[in-house]
């Protein structure tokens, strides 16, 4: 079997690639990645991409057909991940998360590509009352990152047939540590404040409703859909992956990792704008076809694993909402420092 992973030098590409190569261990498993960032290592012992087959660095927009070929399985990871990237590259956001995607899978289908791995989002339910959400229920995306991943949904659909099976993974949030880790990430981020200052601070008056994901179990859950048959949830699949127990309110996430680091103080806002952001998930439906692949990090698990990767880095930054820990940062940076131009293209030089 050979696997394409795009997107594969971020945040959740080296849990992904590592769990494919546990599970299939005589599995070709290929990188394609634009490099933004690439250097932003945080307690790896090596290169995550010493322990794959082939790293490919290209723009995901201007995939070649022909890197295609022989490929048994796509993985699309590539995206401009996060909300407030989103805002501020609206148009690339739209690019590279939903345009890109849609032409990948077109080029693979053709290529004779059997599965189609697209990360999608449980942001696409935006704000939502009355309960946690199900695949069937009405979409309210709030933000480009949102819209993008609706956009992709429905652009992939008509291509399932029964020789194409399209999964789209309705991830919930991510977080854990990871040989990329970011910060701007819910949980991340309280870990961060924990260890760094011994506070958390809560932007919101913590009630919203966040499902969350490990890495480790995003990865578990891409290694089944990258094999998944059309009689186990159809051609076109669109579920939502997580676990019922991972829906936590805000301030119940940020006690959780106050009791791990003892002496950490938590703040809330209570006189922040609302979060709209606020919605519970159902998991029912890949509890169902996924029953081997399901979440098996705990929440204790995941805060244990952040303080403790850390600590080991010697992680002190009080000031890491305003470091290279948060992704915009680094495009920003890229961008400041004329590396790379407004639409998120490298600026080759000479």
């Amino acid at each position: 079997m050979k696997v394409l992973i795009t997107g594969n030098m971020g945040y959740i590409g080296p849990s992904v690639a590592d769990q494919i190569k546990a599970s299939h261990p005589d599995a070709v498993v290929v990188g394609l990645d634009e490099g933004f960032f690439a250097h932003c290592l945080t307690g790896a012992k090596v290169l995550p991409e010493s322990r794959i087959d082939q790293q490919i660095f290209a723009d995901v927009r201007n995939v070649d057909a022909e890197l295609l070929k022989g490929v048994d399985a796509v993985v699309q990871l590539a995206a401009i991940s996060n909300d407030p990237m989103g805002k501020t590259f609206e148009q690339v956001t739209d690019e590279i998360n939903c345009q890109s995607s849609i032409r990948l899978a077109k080029l693979a289908k053709e290529a004779g590509v059997k599965n189609y791995v697209f990360a999608s989002s449980c942001s696409v339910y935006g704000f939502a009352e009355g309960g946690p959400r199900k695949e069937t229920d009405e979409l309210n995306p709030l933000t480009a990152y949102a819209r993008s991943k609706i956009g992709t949904e429905k652009g992939v659909e008509p291509l399932a047939d029964e020789n194409f099976t399209v999964t789209c993974l309705r991830f919930a949030t991510a977080c854990g540590m990871s040989e990329r880790t970011r910060l701007d990430l819910v949980l991340n981020d309280f870990v961060a404040g924990a260890v760094s200052t011994g506070e958390i601070s809560i932007l919101s008056d913590g009630t919203p409703w966040r499902p969350l994901i490990h890495i480790k179990d995003m990865a578990r859950a891409i290694d089944w859909a990258i094999t998944r048959k059309g009689d186990n949830g159809g051609q076109f699949l669109a579920v939502n992956a997580g676990s019922d127990e991972w829906n936590y309110q805000v301030l119940d996430l940020a006690k959780a990792v106050a009791e791990a680091v003892p002496g950490t103080k938590v703040s809330v806002n209570p006189d922040a704008v609302p979060d709209k952001r606020s919605y519970q998930v159902d998991f029912a439906k890949f509890r169902e076809l996924a029953p081997n692949h399901q979440p098996q990090v705990s929440l204790q698990e995941a805060v244990k694993g952040l303080k403790e990767g850390l600590e080991g880095m010697g992680f002190n930054d009080p000031n890491f909402r305003d470091s290279d820990f948060i992704r915009l940062k680094i495009l920003n940076g890229h961008r400041e420092n004329n590396r790379m131009d407004n639409d998120l293209h490298w600026i080759r030089k000479g």
